[in-house]
């Protein structure tokens, strides 16, 4: 394992992005009534996180 394990901006990248998608989904199931559609709009941002990971590694932006 490297030194700087998850500190690229990669990796932080997708961080962000899974954290807005949890934040979308959560603020939608408080509002009354819940918006399924932006819970769900949330939800499909966490997977997203994982491909932007995957492109922006691709791209020279990880560890690998």
């Amino acid at each position: 394992m490297s030194a700087h394990h998850g500190n690229t901006p990669a990796a932080w990248t997708a961080v962000a992005v899974a954290m807005v998608g949890f934040l979308v989904a959560s603020i939608a199931l408080m509002l009354s009534p819940i918006n399924l559609t932006i819970m769900w709009i949330g939800f499909i941002l966490v997977p997203v996180a994982l491909v932007v990971f995957v492109v922006m590694n691709k791209m020279g932006f990880g560890d690998s």
